[in-house]
């Protein structure tokens, strides 16, 4: 036991505890399910999926802070690449897709076609936030400015901004309204107030997972507006996050609470723009070590 702590640094334990939230926001997602089949009505404790997505988000607060720690002040970093993968690959992969799959997989209340294909992009986004966890521990060390693909910190943010936003777009007054249809994805169960959005979740889950697998290069966002704007974005998400909780009782669904959820869809949607804006605005130019000696 000495002999690995002794291998372990400061950076290490930060990593640790950011483990520890990716772990904690699994369980609330446990302890939110009461009934699949009704995820918008009586069937998900809402206060326990808010609970997990700030234990995501503490994570990645966490994932930002541990690189520069361990390059001041740790001096050992035996374990600290090898805890970051699976620290990460826990509360940035696996915990988002299966927030995903809880919150709109309707299991025994939509066709098998669609919970099947959710879980499929479940699959995807945690296997391609493997692959690129695995390639980032591949270019540690280059000296590239830029990440090539979206990162898996930034793909759970996104996650958690577009879900937060679809849950609660039926009392946004935005979108289409699904409460009175009488077909739900071609079963012919009914709708029980479905989200009118919800069909884009596994498109986004799909991309999002694309995204983290791409040579698309992406800021690093350690400087300027790119900087500012995801400070901002990270400040929409938490804000939003916290105020659903404060807002929402242990037992409650967001249908019982209505219009005192609007704020926080509102800065769900706002998170999510922020990111459509990273990953879209023009790349920066290729890192040519030569001319930087030069």
């Amino acid at each position: 036991m000495r002999s690995t702590f002794r291998l372990t640094g400061l950076a290490d334990y930060i990593t640790l505890t950011n483990a520890m939230f990716g772990t904690a926001s699994i369980m609330f997602l446990i302890l939110a399910v009461e009934d699949m089949s009704k995820p918008f009505g009586d069937g998900l404790k809402s206060k326990y999926i808010w609970a997990s997505m700030l234990c995501i988000f503490l994570s990645a607060l966490g994932d930002i802070i541990d690189g520069p720690i361990a390059r001041r002040y740790s001096k050992r970093k035996l374990l600290g690449g090898s805890l970051d993968i699976m620290s990460d690959c826990l509360s940035f992969c696996v915990a988002p897709a299966l927030m995903m799959f809880i919150m709109f997989g309707r299991w025994g209340e939509a066709t098998p076609l669609w919970t099947i294909s959710l879980a499929l992009a479940g699959f995807w986004v945690i296997g391609t936030g493997m692959l690129r966890l695995a390639r980032f521990q591949h270019e540690e060390g280059s000296g590239l400015p830029y990440f090539h693909g979206l990162s898996s910190p930034g793909n759970a943010i996104l996650l958690m901004g577009a879900a937060g936003f679809i849950w609660l777009q039926p009392i946004l007054g935005f979108g289409p309204d699904l409460s009175n249809a009488t077909i739900c994805l071609g079963d012919g169960q009914p709708c029980h107030a479905t989200p009118g959005l919800d069909m884009f979740i596994l498109p986004i889950m799909f991309i999002s997972g694309a995204m983290m697998i791409s040579d698309r290069r992406l800021s690093k966002l350690k400087h300027g507006l790119d900087l500012k704007l995801s400070v901002l974005q990270m400040a929409c998400l938490l804000t939003a996050i916290i105020y659903a909780m404060i807002s929402t009782g242990a037992s409650d669904n967001q249908a019982q609470i209505g219009s005192e959820l609007a704020p926080p869809g509102w800065l769900f949607l706002a998170s999510c723009l922020f990111a459509v804006y990273y990953l879209t605005k023009p790349q920066p130019p290729v890192f040519n070590p030569n001319d930087e000696e030069e």
